[in-house]
């Protein structure tokens, strides 16, 4: 694929095109799929050539031989000198009739799957675009819930999808891992309760909207909601989460627009594009790696810029209203605030609108220097901390998102 092992793939500066969202550097990918083709083919024929000198003809006939397993390079280097390898590589002796490799088949339990209901109850909308609702409970067991469905609509309509909220979901209840995975256009997924990891991986243009329950007695902003790793790898659609995330929020994103309540340890890392809004307290290492897109974070505890975010691939600027811009950073991370409140009911969002003029200057925009670089604007001369007074901004620091 043409990789020099530059060793610089988190900098969004690949030489050769391959991890980069520069449009001039992405000129110079020369790769093309009968390179990876032929890759494997030589792995194959690699592959063979050891086995051949094992005495193996089939993969299955090498599962568990570790006795032709050769250790002694590894237990010879100076940094595993001494090591016992024996525990490890123990062959128990077992009976002829004791299968060594895997001779059944896994179920998956695929046919348990809610989606099998939403595809029964969303045929009209699937078949002839009609709008449709649905109101389901679910259970932590039930995973990936809405991605049958989305693949559905991807099969019938492509990347295009179907018109806005023309499928929409209403679960009740704990969902289990990956809710709204891939989830695509036209698809509004609305759960009250909570769910857990990968909510939203790979967003694909659909809408989430978690809360939780409307009659539990604890603050929203304070407990968390879902579980880690949300929306990894999102490229396009809307998230709001009336609570607070886990670790990893909105890794690797490149597309899509999230609202959450707060976030863990390392929320947008490797952050490529897209839109993230932080109404509450931010964990460690938030922004390492981010190349692109922007955040707005609530800076609650006066310690973001100090304490909270990684500094080294982005600048953190305050959010300049200017009366009459068309598109200033307040205006967009207000009209975000209000709809977050309309879809989700957050007393947080209710809170900040409600005291705007106070809340604004709380914000700290979390800008990216690559992002920034394409886009030709100027690099920050210090980040900006809300518990300081703001200082009189130069025109070329009043930089707004486009």
């Amino acid at each position: 694929m043409g990789c020099i092992m530059m060793l610089k793939c988190h900098l969004n500066t690949c030489s050769v095109g391959i991890d980069t969202q520069d449009p001039v550097l992405r000129k110079q990918f020369q790769g093309q799929p009968e390179h990876v083709i032929n890759f494997f083919f030589f792995i194959a024929e690699q592959v063979r050539q050891y086995m051949a000198e094992l005495g193996f003809r089939t993969m299955d006939e090498m599962v568990g031989r570790v006795d032709m397993l050769d250790v002694e390079p590894a237990v010879d280097h100076w940094k595993a000198r001494g090591l016992d390898m024996s525990v490890l590589l123990y062959n128990p002796p077992v009976p002829a009739r004791v299968a060594r490799r895997c001779v059944q088949a896994q179920e998956h339990g695929l046919q348990q799957a809610l989606d099998h209901k939403l595809l029964e109850e969303a045929r009209d909308a699937l078949t002839s675009l009609s709008p449709v609702e649905i109101k389901l409970p679910v259970r932590n067991v039930h995973r990936s819930v809405g991605t049958m469905l989305s693949g559905e609509v991807a099969r019938r309509y492509g990347s295009v999808g179907l018109p806005d909220d023309t499928v929409r979901v209403q679960l009740t209840g704990s969902a289990g891992q990956s809710l709204g995975a891939f989830l695509a256009n036209g698809i509004t997924l609305t759960l009250e309760g909570e769910a857990n990891d990968y909510v939203g991986k790979g967003l694909s243009g659909g809408r989430l909207v978690v809360y939780p329950p409307r009659n539990s007695g604890f603050a929203p902003e304070e407990n968390i909601l879902i579980g880690n790793v949300a929306l990894y790898g999102a490229t396009s659609g809307e998230a709001f989460f009336n609570g607070v995330a886990g670790e990893r929020f909105a890794v690797r994103n490149s597309g899509a627009t999230a609202v959450v309540e707060g976030v863990g340890d390392h929320g947008c890392e490797y952050m490529t594009n897209g839109l993230v809004v932080v109404l509450g307290k931010c964990g460690r290492n938030f922004a390492a790696g981010m190349s692109g897109g922007v955040a707005y974070v609530f800076d609650e505890k006066m310690d973001f810029t100090e304490k909270r975010c990684n500094l080294e691939s982005v600048d953190l600027e305050p959010i300049i209203f200017e009366p009459g811009s068309e598109a200033q950073d307040a205006q967009i991370l207000k009209d975000l605030v209000q709809r977050h409140l309309e879809l989700t009911g957050s007393r947080r969002a209710r809170w900040i609108l409600e005291n705007w003029a106070d809340m604004l200057s709380r914000f700290v925009k979390v800008f990216p220097h690559e992002f920034k670089r394409v886009l030709g604007v100027s690099r920050s001369s210090q980040p900006y901390i809300p518990s300081q007074p703001l200082a009189v901004l130069t025109a070329a620091e009043q930089v707004q998102h486009g």
